[in-house]
């Protein structure tokens, strides 16, 4: 019996480490209630894809102060090693958006648009999403002073999607996306929770 006490005091802290699985919470920005925007898991069965995908619209010209997003939850103090999201191949994937806003530690806010990145066919839905992956080099930092830490130095402060891009940006000129498989730190977030 006092084996089996010292090992559950043993693992104790190791359950309480354990981490829970990332979530992507959507949101929508509508300052002046201009309406056109939203974000939602929705089924994406239409596609070739069966599980839900985060669309987000914007039906806006992209000038109008609004956007649809999503909040990565769960991910806030960890060290950033990879990052990344499956993209609809018929949706928008501009420089601006859909982008990742990744805060870091040292207070600095970085973005990581679309069209940037290492591009393959989604292993899951070849033909219909588009697997993109982000490097150092795609780092853009909101204040135009390049000082990305780098993957592996970075603390999350807080990661959200973003897509502010409306109709009046092309080529495809859409005004929606939708995402899956959404990427941080190898974990892959589907249908608003880690799979």
């Amino acid at each position: 019996m006092r084996h089996a006490v010292i090992a559950l005091v043993v693992m104790l802290p190791a359950l309480a480490a354990a981490k829970k699985p990332l979530r992507v919470e959507p949101w929508v920005f509508d300052p002046n209630a201009v309406g056109g925007v939203s974000s939602d898991w929705e089924p994406f069965s239409g596609h070739g894809n069966s599980d839900p995908a985060l669309v987000m619209v914007k039906e806006q010209p992209t000038a109008v102060d609004a956007a649809a997003g999503a909040t990565v939850v769960g991910a806030e103090g960890d060290v950033l090693s990879e990052l990344g999201f499956d993209v609809f191949d018929g949706g928008h994937c501009g420089a601006g958006a859909p982008r990742f806003d990744v805060v870091a530690d040292n207070g600095k806010l970085y973005f990581f648009g679309c069209t940037y990145g290492t591009h393959t066919p989604a292993p899951d839905k070849p033909g219909t999403f588009t697997r993109v992956r982000f490097s150092d080099a795609d780092a853009q930092p909101q204040d135009g002073v390049f000082d990305w830490p780098g993957f592996g130095n970075v603390r999350i402060v807080s990661i959200d999607l973003v897509f502010d891009e409306g109709p009046d940006i092309g080529p495809d000129f859409t005004g929606f996306t939708a995402v899956d498989n959404v990427d941080v730190n190898g974990e892959l977030v589907g249908r608003g929770h880690g799979r």
